[in-house]
Formats: structure tokens, sequence, C-alpha cells
């Protein structure tokens, strides 16, 4: 699929018609008791159906229970394995590499701002965790699951974004696109899926082809359930650097908004990591991650670890062998990691949502290493 800047203008005015639909109606009629009642249905999994629903937020219930009818369930599968096999990995790089390279984008900085995200770092960072978790787990797709009425409070909390954004006249749709529009959201896919990846492969870890493709896939099946339109998803990872390297050039640089809201990312971890003799590997692990011209534009600060982080590639390759190696070192390692999710994801939300941790039931067999590792990835070549 080709990507041109005419192609990605087109999806900067498009938002989520289905979704933009039923929130504008429930508005219309002064229905915001509604919209509440509807965002705390889809906040509880296996909850009964309120009364008194109209008609459009049921249709909108219902059209939105299901998976799309293209999932292939077995690249699914190679998914959820790949994530329980790297989840503190992906973590790392969720955390240090994605969330700040989204502030490098000067009007999703802006719309963050708008929508109170700069208030809220470590709320935003624990929904995002507990998003990822819900998507892994073997029973996701599921009835009762939590991570199919997730995706529809994400859906109808963005159109609620765009419909006050742009009806209170806080927002230049003429300069700025539609607020969440069809490229961002796309381009919050590569930011989750793409980018992790390519973090995962600066971070020296070894990944194979068809972990790193059924991966990105999750995140296709994603994007659809969040009213991504399919027809200008990349299916490929080939064809995903292509759109993001696009995507970059046309967004990407400093703004105050991304500068604070990067500070108050580098804050909450360093009150995150304990004492003080660490704090600078925050500053110095996002640089290593996301590049020093991304890094500057954000004010992201240079520390003596900036040195020492480059060696983490080579630690991490010798915590693999070990793993690999071990069945003992394995269930070490494992134990280590399922603890350091949860301290971070609890230590983000002050201790109130230990459920956010990776769930155990995730790996009741320690034996399990996900795709074998064998055609080792290599990340797209640079399009532009």
């Amino acid at each position: 699929m080709a990507y041109t800047d005419a192609s990605l203008d087109a999806l900067r005015r498009t938002g989520d018609e289905l979704a933009d639909a039923t929130v504008a109606e429930l508005f219309a009629r002064g229905e915001v008791g509604t919209f509440n009642t509807l965002m705390r249905y889809v906040s509880t999994a296996g909850a009964p159906l309120p009364d008194g629903l109209p008609d459009v937020a049921r249709e909108y219930l219902e059209a939105t229970r299901t998976p799309p009818s293209w999932v292939d369930w077995a690249e699914m599968e190679k998914a959820r394995l790949f994530f329980i096999d790297n989840n503190v990995h992906i973590s790392t790089a969720l955390s240090f590499a994605s969330m700040p390279a989204c502030y490098v984008v000067p009007h999703v900085a802006k719309l963050l701002s708008a929508s109170h995200g700069l208030k809220y770092p470590s709320k935003r960072m624990a929904e995002t965790g507990q998003f990822t978790v819900r998507l892994m787990q073997p029973d996701a797709f599921e009835a009762g699951s939590r991570f199919i009425p997730a995706a529809q409070k994400v859906r109808l909390l963005h159109a609620s974004i765009r419909h006050h954004l742009t009806r209170e006249d806080h927002w230049d749709t003429a300069t700025l696109g539609t607020p969440i529009c069809q490229e961002d959201m796309i381009g919050g896919q590569m930011f989750f899926s793409l980018l992790v990846l390519d973090s995962l492969h600066r971070l020296g870890i070894h990944m194979s082809t068809e972990g790193a493709e059924a991966y990105y896939y999750a995140w296709r099946v994603v994007g659809a359930m969040l009213g991504v339109g399919q027809d200008a998803v990349p299916r490929t990872l080939d064809e995903a650097r292509h759109f993001f390297d696009l995507y970059m050039v046309r967004h990407m640089g400093p703004s105050e908004e991304g500068a604070q809201l990067t500070e108050q990312l580098i804050d909450l971890y360093e009150e995150v990591v304990p004492g003080t003799f660490f704090d600078p590997i925050v500053s110095a692990l996002i640089r290593h991650l996301i590049g020093d011209t991304c890094a500057d534009w954000l004010q992201v600060p240079r520390t003596s670890w900036d040195t020492v982080v480059k060696a983490v590639p080579h630690l991490l390759g010798v915590l693999e062998t070990i793993e690999d190696r071990s069945p003992l070192g394995a269930w070490a390692l494992d134990r280590l990691g399922h603890l350091t999710t949860v301290l971070e994801l609890s230590s983000l939300t002050r201790g109130r949502v230990m459920h956010y941790a990776i769930p155990e039931t995730l790996k009741k067999d320690y034996g399990i290493t996900g795709v074998p590792r064998t055609r080792r990835w290599t990340p797209p070549a640079p399009t532009v």
C-alpha cells in the first residue's frame, strides 16, 4: 500500500462515524446522564445492561461487542505467547519509548493537554498498561472479558473528546485536523506496535519474525475495535514503516506541551525508582530509545548515565542466555518480570489498582517461552 501526503490528509479529516454518531445523538438530546451511565457500564465487565438506554446506545453496544470477522485466532495466540515471553521488555518500551514519542507530535501533545492529560500522567500510563494486559489474556474476546468493554469505552471516550473540542471551539480543526482522527489513530497503532518492536530490537531483545509479525497483527485487531477504518491500515510491518515514517516527518517537532508532558513523565518514573541514585537512568533510557533529536525537542536532560544505558542490550543478552539454557533461570526471570510489572503498574496508581498487574493466568506454566526463537526479526528499513 502506497501512502502519500494527500492520502494522509484525507485521513486527517475523518473521525469514527459510528462512535461519533452515538455521542452526538446522546448529547443533542441532552442525555449527558445516559452517556455517563453508558461509560460506567462499559467500565464493568459482566454488568447487566442498564435500564432505559436509548436505541442509539444499544445499537453501539451491539455493533462493537464482537471482534472483526476476519481475525486469525492462531495469529492472535502467537501474539499472546510473544507478549508473555517479553512482557517486561514490552512494558519498558511502552513506558520509555511509546509514551514520550507521542509527545514528539505537537498536535497530539496539545490534545492531551486540552483533555487534561497533563494533570494525570500516572492514570494514563496505568490505563495503557491495563489495556495491553487485558488484550493479551486468553479470554480477551470472550463474553464477560475485560478487554471488549475497555475497547468500547476508549472508542466512546475518543468520540466525546472530538465532540467537545470541536463544538466548544477549543480546537483549530482547519489547522490541526479532526481531533483523534483516523491518521492519528493509525499513528497510535504504530506507537504501540512498530515502535515497541523497534525499541525491543534496540535493547537487544531476540525476537522471531513470527512473533514480531503476530504482535503487530494483534494491534491491527485493536485498531479495528477502536474504530480505525481498515482500508488505510498497513497490513505488513514494511507498510507500517512507510506509514509511520511519513506520519512522523509530517508532524514531529518540539512543543511546549510535549516538553511539559515529558517532564511530568520523568518525574513520575523517578518517584517509582527507589532512592535518587538511579533517577538519571530514566532520562537516559528515554534518550536511548527515542534518539537525541526527539529527546532534545522534549527537553529530556542529558545525564552521566547516557553512556551506561547503551550497555543494556549486552546485559539483556546475558539474561536471555540464562533464560534459554536454564529452567531455573527462566523461572527466576519470569518471577522477576512479574514482580517488576506489579511494582510498575501499582506504583503508577499508588497501589489502588493492583489488578493492573500481569494476571497469573497468563503464565500457568513457566515452561512457556512463546514463539520459537527462529528467523530473528530485523526491523524494516527507513523509507523517508
